[in-house]
């Protein structure tokens, strides 16, 4: 029987190991995706040296971290994900004038308009295995909003699932299960 860095017997279940405060199955998991990073950026890049590959720094420790991870891993597995963002756009009503001896100085406003999105929609829309999947990506302390409770209802009364991500690890596990159990080969 062999060891592996962590001093844990190779027999260990994955799940019980601990790397410096770190569970292992997530440094596991986002080692799976910097793999498949890689691999599909062979395939599309076949010219680039090695040494000038770049795989992302994937963390999960963020919002928009997390939401890179899950989009990157659904899409390096052939499934549909986008992001979706509702923020409106701003409107920029400023202009830059000059004074008599040629200082720059910029007046005027700035506005946010809505976006025409639906209230509430998840982060990411994808579509595994047939079957449309809205995902929400909370980190830490966030909670959902009224109108992302409604969306989600709404979501689900149509017949798609709707899925709260709080973790990379948590994501992969929920996915593998999801693909196991629904999509058909």
């Amino acid at each position: 029987m062999t060891t592996k860095k962590t001093g844990a017997p190779d027999s260990a279940p994955v799940n019980s190991l601990k790397t410096c405060g770190k569970d292992t199955q997530s440094i596991l998991d986002k080692q799976e995706l910097k793999k498949k990073y890689l691999e599909n950026n062979r395939i599309r890049f076949p010219n680039i040296p090695e040494p000038c590959r770049v795989v992302p720094a994937y963390n999960d420790k963020t919002a928009n971290g997390l939401t890179r991870m899950v989009k990157d891993l659904l899409q390096l597995d052939g499934w549909q994900c986008e992001r979706v963002s509702n923020t409106g756009r701003m409107i920029d009503r400023s202009k830059v004038v000059y004074d008599c001896i040629g200082r720059a100085r910029k007046i005027g406003s700035t506005e946010w308009i809505p976006g025409t999105g639906t209230n509430g929609t998840s982060d990411l829309h994808a579509v595994i295995g047939g079957r449309a999947i809205k995902i929400e990506i909370k980190i830490g302390n966030d909670q959902q909003s009224e109108a992302q409770k409604q969306y989600q209802a709404a979501v689900e009364k149509a017949g798609a699932k709707y899925v709260i991500v709080r973790s990379y690890s948590q994501f992969v596990a929920w996915y593998k299960q999801f693909v196991k159990e629904e999509v058909k080969p």
